[in-house]
């Protein structure tokens, strides 16, 4: 066990050791969750959910995968929801992570080569990991860069699988799909994979994403969406082709052999998708809250500051991150310090994750209490 010891103690010594936080009786507002509808706490959503009297009835578990589960009642319906409104078909995942190690693990092989933006999720990378396909990255959004290898490889691999994410989670900003489907587009064996999981519910008209308004939507192969932020629930999709999908359903590991998500969570789920798609409004504040936070932090940022619902302030330094992620809760504001390897060393941050529940003195308040902190 010393191996361990050895490197648990030097996590802790450059200030990179992780824990569990404490369920404890935070009292102030919270930067550090995903919920950017405000959804996660509506407790009149969740009335309304149960006073229909056959939503009490639902099973809480599946008690077994998508292909031994005798109950498909809720699954089926949450993904006739789904392919309604992407106008595609689509399969239930357990998470993004099980989507995306899934999905790449089982179209990736032997014949593919994949290329993927330099900053995309870790899920992301483990699935091309899994999949034992030749890979490389492209430096982050850099198009050029993309094209050029493409260029570089195209004729020589049956297959190319080009990843990235709409929305990045540890940055904020976003790729330009017009780009990425122009580019696409020129290579006749480029599958587009792109992942929503920052913009489902939360950007785009009706909270479908980037990719679904899009003149080009439909070179975009294949879209992976999650529950468990602005969604207020837990799993994911992907909305793809019928021929992906049962393929999926037939060499995808993470959805062959998981338990499948519970009908209960599929009926919320499909509940919360019905009201989420009608609050282009509150999805319009997220987006005014999240240029106004841009402005009023670019004052006192030493790097650009995106305007989005997910803003990072880089400090560069772990230990001080953590100490002003400290500070910043005693003075009532949870947010949380992003550090190696979720992020480059030299890149750790504060990460501020919005939410339409906010109010634009919120983020006056916290950005004054930033100030006084670096004073």
């Amino acid at each position: 066990m010393t191996h361990y010891s050895d490197i648990l103690n030097q996590l802790q010594s450059t200030g990179n050791y992780r824990e569990i936080p404490a369920d404890g009786d935070f009292r102030g507002i919270d930067f550090s969750t995903n919920d950017y509808m405000g959804l996660g706490n509506d407790r009149e959503l969740q009335r309304q959910f149960f006073d229909n009297v056959d939503n009490r009835a639902i099973p809480m578990t599946s008690s077994a995968s998508r292909l031994l589960a005798s109950r498909q009642h809720e699954h089926e319906a949450l993904e006739r929801l789904l392919s309604d409104l992407y106008g595609r078909s689509t399969l239930l995942f357990n998470s993004g992570y099980h989507a995306n190690t899934g999905i790449i693990s089982a179209l990736a092989d032997s014949g593919t080569y994949i290329v993927a933006d330099k900053l995309v999720h870790a899920s992301i990378i483990d699935g091309i990991v899994l999949s034992r396909a030749p890979f490389t990255r492209f430096r982050h959004n850099d198009y050029d860069h993309l094209e050029r290898i493409l260029q570089r490889i195209a004729d020589s691999h049956e297959r190319i699988l080009v990843i990235t994410e709409s929305i990045f989670s540890m940055d904020g900003d976003a790729a330009d799909i017009d780009r990425m489907t122009d580019i696409k587009r020129r290579f006749n064996n480029v599958i587009l994979y792109i992942d929503e999981a920052h913009a489902f519910g939360a950007a785009g008209h009706r909270g479908l994403g980037l990719s679904r308004d899009n003149a080009n939507y439909n070179d975009v192969d294949i879209i992976v969406g999650t529950f468990g932020k602005a969604a207020a629930s837990s799993g994911a999709f992907a909305a793809v082709n019928s021929t992906i999908k049962n393929f999926l359903i037939n060499r995808s590991r993470s959805f062959i052999f998981s338990t499948a998500l519970s009908p209960m969570t599929c009926a919320w789920t499909s509940f919360v998708i019905e009201r989420l798609v009608t609050m282009d409004a509150e999805r319009d504040r997220l987006a005014m809250l999240g240029k106004h936070f841009a402005e009023k932090l670019s004052a006192i940022s030493a790097k650009p500051v995106v305007e989005s619902h997910i803003i990072p302030f880089i400090v560069g330094d772990a230990s001080l991150t953590v100490d002003m992620s400290l500070q910043l809760r005693a003075l009532g504001y949870k947010v949380l310090p992003i550090r190696t390897p979720t992020v480059p060393a030299g890149t750790e941050r504060l990460r501020f994750s919005l939410s339409a529940s906010m109010d634009v003195s919120d983020i006056d308040r916290v950005v004054n209490a930033i100030k006084s902190i670096m004073k």
